[in-house]
């Protein structure tokens, strides 16, 4: 059997080196599970890694995409053949970005037939980080401020809804007013559109000459570096992105000003992590999802798998607003 695949076999432009090809699709091997994928959304994180961003660590050729959602159709030895059929998150295995993919049993995260494939298939990446770094990396209290920029973001209205949910003061920072009505719905305490008030001075009004407790940067550059001067005496600058390409001025800021900084990837959290402590921060966002507590944006366009250079044209070109899928 053969399964249409997208690969990258060097670094560059993602239009420029992905590829379509048929790709031999092997029984799985003791302990995992083949899964035929339905739906996958594609993240900036699927995307920059083909840019060679993280060349050190990936190696080619490589398949894109980390999260999706598909039904298992086949298990290795060692795995219960009442598998077959079930709907997971083949996730921690092969790129996404294929008809199928393979991953250990262990890791594949089951999901309720009343969750939509369009919003299982974001369980993970921007859910999992915001709710790790909250809670696990933060220890975010009730009442305690937190910064996040590129607030209009998938992750920024993720981190809305966990501020409503876990009781900290979210303030998203974004670049114009486009989703601040829905922001505050969700569960930010205040937006702060940064064309339109000065973003220091207006933090040190809303926390009465404080400082934030912390901030989440998305971003890098000097968007991140100017978070820092948000904090009060101690507070966290936690990086969990690079959108710009740059790198936060940690230099002047370790003159200036008295913070802790830190960095969150998700991939080293995974390594460390016990089975159970993985399933159960699925299970905690699943809940929430199925109580109506945690929502996610509902696709804005969706191609098939063979149309994936369209699909990243039409994200370069700016054609839609909102989460793009790949269909299988």
């Amino acid at each position: 059997m053969k399964g249409l695949t997208v690969q990258y076999n060097q670094f560059g432009k993602p239009l420029d080196v992905l590829q379509l090809i048929k790709k031999d699709v092997h029984a799985p091997k003791a302990g995992e599970v083949l899964v035929r994928m339905a739906l996958r959304p594609i993240n900036p994180s699927d995307l920059i890694p083909i840019t060679g961003a993280y060349a050190h660590r990936i190696p080619l050729p490589q398949v894109p995409g980390y999260e999706g959602v598909g039904v298992i159709v086949e298990v290795g030895s060692g795995v219960s053949p009442e598998m077959i059929g079930r709907r997971v998150l083949p996730l921690r295995g092969e790129g996404t970005w294929q008809e199928y993919v393979t991953t250990s049993a262990a890791h594949a995260v089951p999901v309720a037939d009343t969750i939509a494939d369009s919003i299982a298939a974001q369980l993970y990446i921007n859910p999992v980080t915001a709710f790790l770094t909250a809670t696990h990396v933060l220890g975010l209290q009730p009442n305690d401020s937190l910064l996040v920029n590129a607030g209009g973001s998938a992750i920024g209205r993720v981190y809305a809804q966990l501020a409503k949910l876990l009781g900290f003061r979210l303030i998203a920072i974004t670049r114009n007013d486009l989703h601040t009505k829905d922001l505050l719905t969700l569960g930010a305490w205040r937006v702060l559109n940064t064309a339109e008030l000065p973003l220091k001075e207006t933090i040190r009004e809303w926390t009465e000459g404080k400082g934030a407790t912390a901030a989440i940067d998305s971003i890098g550059g000097a968007d991140g570096t100017a978070l820092a001067y948000c904090l009060k005496t101690g507070g966290t600058l936690l990086t969990i992105g690079l959108l710009s390409g740059e790198q936060i001025n940690w230099q002047a800021i370790s003159r200036e000003v008295n913070i802790r900084p830190a960095l969150f990837h998700l991939r080293h959290w995974n390594r460390e992590a016990t089975n159970e402590a993985w399933h159960a921060v699925f299970r905690q966002l699943i809940n929430w999802v199925q109580a109506g507590q945690l929502s996610f944006q509902q696709p804005n366009a969706v191609y098939v798998l063979a149309d994936t250079k369209q699909a990243v044209a039409a994200i370069e070109n700016k054609q839609h607003q909102g989460k793009i899928y790949l269909q299988s």
